[in-house]
């Protein structure tokens, strides 16, 4: 049995063609060889805000007035020169609203195949942006309170650390401990890690690192937390932390960062 398309190509017809084309929720518009106006979609002319009798013969550039509209930017002229697909994001101002839209441009052509315009499709971003700066912004939030570099005492700061420590997670700490050591003017930095689950060999190294970096920056570093299963597994791995302090409590690393700074503590 044989079960013909009801709208094979044969039987595609102009009309139907544009009734679809027309129904499309995302503007679509064509233009000749001269980039002018030859036909926009009903959410073109919404997007435009204007009747067709407004937009027909107009030079694309006077509707869309985008960033790249009369420059090497321009991916309709790209398309029609190549006969290739672009797409690129751009930002149109359209009747003085900027609006951050993504377009894409093929080459149209005629029946024989010769170019003779372009067609274009244009996807206002503006919601898309929006949830992004939100999602950076959530990104940013939840990497500040992971990372919580805090002035625990007068030129001494202590950076609790909690959960996994990976390589990003470590550039975020690096980057926070560094941030603060030159807002506070710290000169002793502790860096407590009793909340880390395990401490291998990449952790280790991470630690180090960020020990180092502290030292360029004029600021001895402490770490604290070393439990007796920690201590065990970097004696086991060999790996060894060098010149950096060490402290089992964040008790005992501050009392050492205070003989750092040579403070002396008084009862009354």
């Amino acid at each position: 049995m044989t079960i013909k398309n009801p709208i094979a190509k044969e039987e595609m017809n102009s009309e139907l063609a544009l009734t679809l084309i027309e129904q499309i929720p995302t503007p679509v518009m064509a233009v000749d060889r001269n980039l002018h106006v030859i036909f926009m979609n009903a959410a073109g002319r919404v997007m435009l805000g204007k009747p067709w009798e407004q937009i027909k013969g107009a030079p694309c550039k006077s509707l869309m007035n985008s960033t790249h509209c009369g420059n090497q930017e321009c991916r309709m002229k790209e398309a029609m020169e190549t006969g290739q697909r672009s797409t690129a994001l751009s930002e149109a101002n359209i009747n003085g609203r900027k609006i951050p839209i993504e377009y894409t441009a093929a080459s149209l052509r005629d029946g024989s195949g010769a170019v003779v315009g372009g067609l274009e499709y244009i996807l206002d971003i503006t919601e898309r942006l929006r949830a992004e700066k939100k999602l950076k912004e959530q990104s940013r939030t939840i990497q500040e309170i992971s990372t919580p570099a805090i002035k625990l005492w007068d030129r001494i700061v202590v950076l609790p650390v909690v959960g996994v420590v990976d390589s990003m997670r470590a550039q975020q700490m690096m980057n926070a401990m560094l941030t603060k050591i030159t807002e506070t003017a710290s000169k002793v930095i502790i860096l407590d890690i009793q909340g880390v689950a395990a401490v291998d060999t990449a952790v280790a190294n991470h630690l180090i690192k960020i020990t180092k970096a502290t030292k360029l920056m004029g600021c001895r570093c402490i770490i604290s937390g070393i439990s007796a299963q920690v201590a065990e597994t970097l004696v086991e791995l060999g790996i060894s932390l060098g010149e950096v302090s060490t402290n089992s409590t964040l008790e005992d690393a501050l009392l050492d960062a205070f003989k750092m700074l040579n403070y002396e503590i008084s009862t009354r």
